[in-house]
């Protein structure tokens, strides 16, 4: 005889039968997650876009960007391949600035022309062209995510993408109409695409190409990275055919031919006809080795050009500051060092075990290469050259180290994951202490962002972003009193409403009231107006980038 099931029973089971199983709940927390911290990165970002006058850098790039996209030629800054431009003229061009076409000055004054004195919204425009770079560094988010869940899963992943989406330097430059975090993006994102091709050559080889050849169509710099990444390519065709060596050097040939293609394709798409004419930029005679390879490289003659350019900015002496110590020249430890006081601590804690593990573990030393080489290669490039002006200049150790810091979670020790958490936890309260100001970050044991000005200068702390809050300080704080001002940037102060003078251009015994004085100029202060400021007692500051004081 049959026996009908206890109704209490029979709902029980199909309660749980309903419940989602704990893997399935890890399923759906997973983007929950990654779109919690995508967009927390966009608002700081976007803050940062919204508040800040233009960089020293900015002008320059959308003033070049609104070129390509009225007048098709390459004219302004060629010491910079187009495509970084390009991104940013997506934006220009839906701000649709007014453009005159007859003016003829030079790379500086196009940008302040553009800007400031062609009947156009400074703020506006400025917002339009970062908004193309910000939408790229949450895309690079992405990558790193990406890349750290091919190698270790999914939650080192969001390890790797916190510690991403909350590092100063990125959201700092990320939110900035300038070239380096899209220059270093672009490498990461080839160097995830060769390790993916080493289960799919044919499919990832000519994407990884592509995503090389976009970062030298951003960044010259990046051209230390092609025998680094070429090289990767190889391995990625041995590690399926450990003896096909033709096959190997037919992948490193891919993908260097299609990084050599998108750099023609990206002067291409600025002027068809290719157009150049040297006479009128000045371009160094480079001599020796440089000379010779420059003429070898396989890119349009505006590129070679360009590099020439770089050559000759290189051969400059310009002046540095590291720890309240003023130089002329560079110093080989200059990035480590500023690297050391900008980055949260947690975060460099992190990184050092990052590197170990993926050398020491077995299961993930086929990724160390793809992970650290580059970095190590870009990193030793950029401490050899002649401008200590920002760790900007390595802004792609957070992006690849960022990486290597997720799989720290692959150890199988009960300390790692509370080890990991609450270093992520401290780097995320670190970073969003200096909300909304991220450019003059500093980590704890150097004082914090207030402090960063006593130990490093121009894009480390002060690139004229600033402006309109000291506009906005002297109208709330200071109405009506005589001001002197030595600003260092890019914006105009008399459009912002500030009025005031150069002490520069006076006796010091002239020069009272409120001095305000950027930090940059402060570091390098010589002559009359360190004499000034010996004399002033600091009374306030803007972002921690700008300094006033009472006379």
């Amino acid at each position: 005889m049959a026996t009908e099931p206890h109704p209490v029973l029979e709902t029980t089971l199909e309660a749980k039968a309903a419940r989602p199983s704990p893997r399935a709940l890890r399923r759906l927390l997973v983007p929950v997650l990654v779109a919690v911290l995508m967009t927390q990165m966009a608002v700081a970002m976007v803050t940062g876009a919204v508040r800040q006058t233009p960089t020293i850098d900015e002008p320059v790039y959308v003033a070049t960007a609104a070129e390509y996209l009225h007048e098709h030629r390459v004219r302004l800054n060629p010491e910079h391949p187009p495509l970084g431009k390009l991104v940013v003229a997506v934006g220009v061009a839906l701000a649709r600035p007014h453009v005159d076409p007859s003016f003829t000055g030079t790379q500086e004054a196009a940008g302040r022309h553009l800007l400031y004195e062609s009947g156009n919204d400074p703020w506006q425009l400025m917002l339009w062209a970062r908004l193309p770079v910000i939408a790229l560094t949450l895309l690079f988010g992405l990558v790193v995510f990406a890349f750290t869940r091919d190698l270790a899963g999914p939650v080192p992943a969001l390890a790797a993408l916190a510690l991403y989406a909350f590092s100063p330097d990125v959201v700092a430059h990320g939110s900035l109409a300038t070239l380096d975090v899209p220059a270093a993006g672009f490498l990461l994102t080839s160097a995830w695409l060769l390790w993916r091709a080493r289960s799919g050559a044919r499919r990832y080889l000519p994407l990884a190409g592509a995503a090389l050849g976009a970062a030298l169509a951003t960044k010259m710099s990046t051209l230390p990275a092609v025998p680094v990444l070429a090289a990767l390519a190889a391995l990625s065709v041995c590690a399926r055919r450990p003896r096909g060596f033709r096959r190997a050097l037919l992948g490193a040939a891919v993908v260097t031919v299609t990084a050599v293609a998108v750099v023609w394709a990206a002067y291409l798409v600025v002027d068809p006809r290719l157009r150049w004419d040297a006479g009128a930029t000045h371009v160094p005679v480079v001599h020796g080795l440089r000379g010779h390879l420059v003429r070898l490289l396989p890119f349009p003659e505006a590129y070679r050009d360009g590099m020439r350019i770089q050559f000759g900015l290189e051969n400059r002496s310009w002046a540095g500051f590291l720890f309240g110590h003023v130089y002329s020249g560079a110093r080989w430890y200059y990035l480590p060092v500023a690297l050391v006081v900008k980055t949260p601590l947690g975060m460099l804690a992190l990184w050092a075990a990052g590197a170990v593990v993926l050398v020491v573990v077995r299961r993930l030393r086929p990724a160390a290469p793809y992970v650290l080489l580059p970095a190590a290669v870009l990193l030793a490039s950029a401490m050899t050259g002649a401008r200590d002006l920002g760790t900007r200049y390595a802004v792609f150790l957070p992006m690849f180290l960022a990486v290597a810091a997720g799989c720290v979670l692959t150890v199988r020790r009960r300390w790692a994951p509370v080890a990991v958490g609450v270093l992520v936890a401290f780097v995320a309260v670190s970073s969003l202490r200096t909300y909304p100001s991220y450019l003059p970050y500093s980590n704890e044991a150097f004082g914090g962002p207030a402090k960063t000005h006593l130990r490093l200068h121009d894009s480390n702390v002060d690139w004229g972003q600033d402006l309109g809050r000291l506009a906005d300080r002297l109208r709330g704080s200071y109405r009506g009193e005589r001001v002197w001002l030595v600003y260092k940037g890019s914006g105009v102060p008399a459009y912002y409403g500030i009025d005031a003078s150069d002490p520069r251009r006076v006796t010091p015994a002239k020069v009272h009231g409120l001095l305000v004085v950027s930090d940059s100029a402060v570091a390098e202060a010589r002559g009359g107006l360190a004499v000034l400021l010996r004399s002033s007692r600091p009374v306030d500051e803007v972002g921690d980038s700008i300094t006033l004081y009472r006379r």
